[in-house]
């Protein structure tokens, strides 16, 4: 990963010509302020930013996949139909900014403050991907690819970060069985936790459940809504 300068960013920016995409892929940005500038329409895919400020920065457009911002400041960015899949926003002040039309998925926003972020329909990932309301059925692979099929009830607390997994503090056991449906048992072990087990016909609850949704992997009991989705994790 090489190291960029702000005044060599500066100088490729102010060179660009009308719709140029220019690409910053893999590059480290350190000690920056980069306030209010327009960086939309720009690759900066697994690159690396670090103690930089960048708030109200336009990234509308751009790509920051798998790019690392923890820490960093983004007070009122436009982050609009921006590609931010799998980039890391640890504790960063997302406050009041824009993210219309982006794509989140697999986005880390643990500890960010996301206080009047705008999104609409077209944003993805950045909804609960599980209903907020109402009893739900979820599925869970455990220990020698046995699939449990969970009620969630609707007094049950459950959440969803930004990727298929969610997670709930209760449930009750419908069924365990293969994952071709041909076999059924009484009970089934967590992947997870060899000491968390699941028999069919019982309630499983946790008591110590994160109901901070930005943290997946956290306690509670995972679950996916779909059972492909449980076979594929």
């Amino acid at each position: 990963m090489k190291r960029i300068e702000k005044e060599e960013l500066v100088a490729v920016i102010n060179a660009r010509r009308p719709g140029e995409r220019l690409s910053f892929k893999e590059k480290e940005l350190w000690d920056m302020d980069l306030t209010g500038m327009d960086l939309s329409g720009m690759d900066f895919v697994l690159s690396s930013f670090q103690n930089t400020v960048l708030d109200g920065v336009n990234f509308e457009g751009s790509s920051v996949e798998n790019s690392l911002f923890d820490g960093c400041s983004l007070h009122g960015v436009n982050f609009k139909n921006a590609n931010m899949r799998t980039a890391s926003f640890r504790g960063c002040d997302l406050a009041d900014s824009d993210i219309e039309g982006a794509n989140l998925f697999g986005a880390v926003l643990e500890r960010a403050d996301l206080n009047g972020v705008r999104f609409d329909e077209q944003t993805r990932w950045f909804r609960m991907h599980c209903p907020e309301t109402g009893p739900i059925l979820g599925y869970k692979k455990c220990v020698n690819d046995r699939l449990v099929q969970l009620l969630i009830p609707a007094d049950a607390k459950r959440t969803s970060a930004t990727l298929p997994s969610c997670r709930c503090n209760k449930a009750k056991v419908l069924t365990i069985k293969n994952f071709d449906s041909t076999e059924e048992y009484e009970e089934a072990w967590s992947l997870v936790d060899e000491n968390f087990v699941y028999r069919k016909g019982e309630w499983v609850e946790v008591k110590d459940f994160n109901e901070d949704r930005w943290f997946d992997s956290t306690t509670g009991i995972h679950f996916w809504m779909s059972r492909d989705d449980a076979i594929g994790y």
